[in-house]
């Protein structure tokens, strides 16, 4: 049985989504506010579903918090917000968001959302365990990524890109094929979304940022490089 971290400050829309979750065979806990949902990590949640308006820490703050800490870096987190704002939605995928769902919630999209993110959790098994491009290795089964040797933390959705690019080195990824590939179908991002993650895996890779080249008015490649 998965556990969702649920934290929002409405009591009625906290008591109508973990119904519906628990109806679905999840187990939820409950906070009221950002400093109880950050209490609740020591219950180790499969997922985390965050209100971004809430008292004492915010949402924002919170999933600061969440990816900071290492044990909890990579745990799926879905904003839920009453506010349709770009920006908002930019500011949450560079603090590592997954998803977003806005206000009021549908429990139908609600539940798909929280499938979606879960299985994106699960490594292919007959995936090799390690990849390698270019200065960049990645071991897939301990969720780690090497430049130069040295170990260097992505988040999640960050991991799960960057794979991407190496798993297809020397292709052209369409925009298209990203967002389905990485966020999945069911799932609305705006295409900014991509360049935000884009724009951080080349921070990290440094010296090595060409690695990555933009295909104007297309998306992605990875240099094939050994």
């Amino acid at each position: 049985m998965k556990k969702i971290l649920l934290a929002d400050d409405e009591k009625d829309i906290l008591e109508f989504l973990k119904y519906n979750l628990e109806k679905e065979g999840f187990a939820v806990i409950t906070a009221n506010n950002g400093e109880e949902a950050i209490s609740l990590l020591n219950e180790n949640p499969d997922l985390a579903i965050l209100d971004i308006m809430m008292p004492k820490l915010n949402g924002f703050e919170v999933c600061a918090k969440i990816r900071e800490n290492k044990k909890t870096a990579n745990l799926p987190i879905i904003f839920l917000t009453a506010k349709s704002s770009e920006q908002d939605e930019i500011k949450g995928l560079e603090l590592g968001a997954n998803d977003f769902i806005q206000k009021p919630i549908s429990p139908l999209k609600l539940i798909a959302r929280v499938k979606t993110n879960l299985r994106k959790i699960k490594i292919d098994a007959n995936d090799s365990v390690i990849l390698s491009a270019g200065p960049v290795v990645i071991d897939r089964e301990k969720y780690k990524i090497f430049i130069n040797t040295k170990e260097t933390f992505f988040p999640r959705k960050e991991f799960e890109l960057l794979n991407y690019l190496c798993e297809n080195a020397g292709k052209i990824l369409t925009r298209t094929a990203i967002l389905q590939k990485v966020w999945g179908s069911d799932i609305f991002v705006v295409d900014r979304t991509i360049d935000v993650h884009i724009r951080k895996i080349r921070e990290k890779l440094g010296a090595h940022s060409e690695i990555i080249e933009t295909i104007k008015g297309v998306g992605y490649r990875m240099k094939n490089v050994s």
